[in-house]
């Protein structure tokens, strides 16, 4: 079981990082999702994420496609993006996935790993905004 602190690193590559961990069979714990980070214009982040939220209204409310508002399901879901989810195999890696928005007090004291590669010290320009600012936006718990 692998616990990854995802503050300060970026969404896309923390996600398909961790797609690979939940397809060779770990189980994947992440913490402090809201601190994770999208890069780009804030405007454009913040018009996409509204965009994407907006999707169910157009003909029937009821039938979808949902996209979540809270940060820690706004990590989950990106990371659904990267498997298979259609094939029995995406969805029982999905399940081997948790997420949470700070950190529960059952890892406390726990060692948290990071993943190098999607540190946001890799950025060339500063222009980024928070999971949380954007779940914040789009009105759902941070």
């Amino acid at each position: 079981m692998r616990i990854i602190n995802a503050e300060g690193l970026i969404l896309g590559r923390l996600a398909s990082k961790v797609a690979r961990m939940l397809l060779e069979g770990e189980e994947v714990i992440i913490v402090n999702a809201d601190k994770a980070i999208i890069t780009g214009n804030k405007e454009d982040i913040f018009a996409k994420f509204k965009q994407r939220t907006e999707l169910r209204t157009r003909t029937n409310p009821r039938r979808g496609p949902f996209y979540p508002k809270r940060s820690d399901e706004l990590v989950r879901r990106t990371i659904r993006g990267m498997l298979p989810w259609k094939t029995n195999r995406g969805r029982r890696a999905f399940k081997k996935l948790r997420v949470y928005a700070g950190i529960p007090k059952e890892f406390e004291g726990k060692e948290f790993e990071t993943i190098a590669e999607a540190h946001m010290a890799r950025l060339a320009t500063p222009k980024y905004v928070t999971v949380g600012e954007v779940a914040r936006f789009l009105g759902g718990k941070f």
